[in-house]
């Protein structure tokens, strides 16, 4: 799965947050999570959990692990409730 976009197109900032995504602010990439939608299936906490740690606050961590590792973990969420943007530079 592609947690690059949403509804088959490259994501926005503005239509994930319009959509209840959450932002977890990094340096090179923020990463976007929707609780209304997430299935629970651990794929995060088990892919980093240097970024993904359950009962931390906040519990996403962006700069816990680096952009190609980050976008590997994310593509895994089989729910979507991830999502990522990539900052330019």
């Amino acid at each position: 799965m592609d947690n690059s976009k949403l509804f088959d197109d490259v994501a926005t900032e503005e239509e994930l947050l319009k959509n209840d995504y959450r932002k977890y602010h990094g340096e090179n990439m923020d990463i976007y999570y929707n609780a209304t939608i997430c299935e629970h299936a651990g794929e995060c906490v088990r892919g980093n959990p240097l970024v993904f740690e359950v009962g931390r606050k906040p519990w996403i961590i962006p700069d816990n692990g680096d952009t190609p590792s980050n976008q590997t973990v994310i593509n895994r969420c089989p729910s979507g409730a991830l999502k990522y943007l990539i900052k330019e530079k």
